[in-house]
C-alpha cells in the first residue's frame, strides 16, 4: 500500500464560449500508483488540463511536484514521474498481475472523499465485457466490480489475492436502482498503454435470415455487417457499406460481433482492434457480393470531422466582424449543450447544418 499516493491537481478548463480565456482554476485530489522505471499511474481524467499536479505518499505530509509523461485520453491513463530522487526512497513499485477470472476477489486501494488518509475497499469481480470510457469516448476492455468506487478512488490500483494489480479504478455507475458497480481498467488496456508510450514516446449482427441470405451468406459463415464507414477513417478507401467482416487477423467473428476470449467467455470483437498499435498490419476478410476478399490495412490514427476530445489543448477561435467562430467538438457541444449521448449529439450536427443553412439562405448579408 506505500506505493499507492494521492494525486493534487490544479486544472485550469478552456471556456468554449469565450474561447481565447480559460475558466477560473479548481482543485481536485485522486488517487495512482507508482511502478517501475520511476513511473506513476493515474486516471487520465484526474489530471485533464491540469496546470500543476503534485503526488502525496502514505504516511507523508510532503507534496512533490510531479511531470504528466503522457495521457492516454482514450484508455483513460496518464503516466506522471517526480524528478526529486527523494520522492522514491523506500518504495517498492506495484507489480502488474494477470487479467483475473469472474468472482476473484479484489482490493481497491485509494484516497476517496471522506477522509485523508488510504481507503480500502473489497469485492469480486462480477463481469468483463467492452465498456464505455466516458472520459475517451470510446469503447474497451473493461472489469466491473461490487466493490465502491467513489470519488477520489479514481487512479487507485485494483489489487488481487497475491498483492498484483489487475487494474485502475476509473468510473462507477450512479443510479438509484443499483449500489456499488465500479469499473476498472483491465492489465491488457494498461500495458499496451505503456508499451505504446515507450514505443511511440458501428456495427449490426447478421442475425437476421432474411437479411444473411440477401447478402449472400452461406448457411456456416458467420460476420457482421458494415452500416456505415466514416469518410475519413482510414479504412474507407478499403472496405464498403454492407461488406461483411468475417473476420479480424484470423480470429473469426460471430453473427453478435464476438469472439473467443477466454474458457466460456466471449467479448466483443473490436477488442482484438484495441489490442494493436498505430502501424501496425490487420488481415481483414470479407464478404462483398458473395465473394470472400481479404485485405491488409494498415491500422492508423482516425481523423474525425468532429473531434471526441482536445487533449487538453485550448479550442482554436476566429474572430470577424465581432462573430466568434470555433471548431465543434464534442467537449464544446458538452459544454454548450449538454450533449451526453451519440444519438443526441448527431442530432444537435444536423442540427446546426441546417442552421447554417438557413441562416445563409436569409442572411446573405452575413456571409459576404
Amino acid at each position: 500500500m506505500d506505493a499507492v499516493v494521492k494525486v493534487f491537481c490544479v486544472h485550469t478548463e478552456p471556456n468554449f464560449s469565450l474561447p481565447w480565456q480559460r475558466k477560473r482554476q479548481y482543485s481536485s485530489s485522486s488517487s495512482g500508483f507508482i511502478i517501475e522505471g520511476r513511473r506513476v499511474l493515474t486516471n487520465a481524467h484526474s489530471v485533464e488540463h491540469h496546470t500543476q499536479v503534485k503526488l502525496k505518499k502514505r504516511g507523508s505530509d510532503t507534496k512533490y511536484l510531479a511531470t504528466v509523461l503522457a495521457i492516454g485520453t482514450e484508455c483513460d491513463i496518464a503516466l506522471l514521474t517526480v524528478n526529486d530522487d527523494e520522492f522514491w526512497d523506500g518504495v517498492k513499485p506495484v507489480e502488474f498481475g494477470d487479467l483475473p477470472a469472474l468472482q476473484d476477489a479484489v482490493t481497491v486501494v485509494g484516497y476517496p472523499i471522506g477522509g485523508d488518509t488510504i481507503s480500502v475497499t473489497s469485492g469480486v469481480v462480477s463481469r468483463m465485457e467492452i465498456l464505455s470510457y466516458v472520459h475517451g469516448s470510446t469503447e474497451l476492455l473493461g472489469l466491473q466490480i461490487d466493490a465502491a468506487i467513489n470519488s477520489g478512488n479514481s487512479g487507485g490500483p485494483a489489487i488481487n489475492d497475491k498483492g498484483r494489480c489487475v487494474g485502475i479504478a476509473f468510473q462507477s455507475l450512479k443510479h438509484e436502482d443499483v449500489e456499488n458497480i465500479g469499473y476498472v481498467i483491465p492489465t491488457p488496456v494498461i500495458m499496451h498503454f505503456i508499451r505504446d508510450y515507450e514505443k511511440n514516446g458501428a456495427y449490426t449482427e447478421d442475425g437476421n435470415p432474411d437479411l444473411r441470405v440477401s447478402m449472400g451468406m452461406g448457411p456456416d459463415q458467420k460476420g457482421v455487417r458494415i452500416r456505415r464507414i466514416e469518410p475519413t477513417a482510414p479504412e474507407s478507401h478499403v472496405l464498403k457499406p454492407s461488406d461483411v467482416i468475417l473476420s479480424f487477423d484470423g480470429v473469426n467473428i460471430a453473427n453478435d460481433g464476438t469472439v473467443p476470449f477466454r474458457h466460456g467467455e466471449r467479448i466483443g470483437f473490436s477488442y482484438l482492434v484495441s489490442q494493436k498499435y498505430t502501424g501496425d498490419n490487420a488481415v481483414v476478410k470479407v464478404l462483398r457480393n458473395s465473394q470472400i476478399l481479404e485485405f491488409c490495412i494498415k491500422l492508423a490514427i482516425h481523423k474525425r470531422l468532429i473531434a471526441a476530445h482536445i487533449k487538453g489543448r485550448p479550442p482554436s477561435y476566429y474572430i470577424i466582424g465581432g462573430f466568434v467562430f470555433t471548431a465543434v467538438s464534442v467537449p464544446y457541444l458538452r459544454s454548450e449543450v449538454h450533449i451526453l449521448t451519440m444519438s443526441l449529439l448527431h442530432m444537435c450536427v444536423h442540427s446546426y447544418i441546417i442552421f447554417i443553412f438557413i441562416s445563409a439562405l436569409t442572411c446573405p448579408l452575413l456571409w459576404r
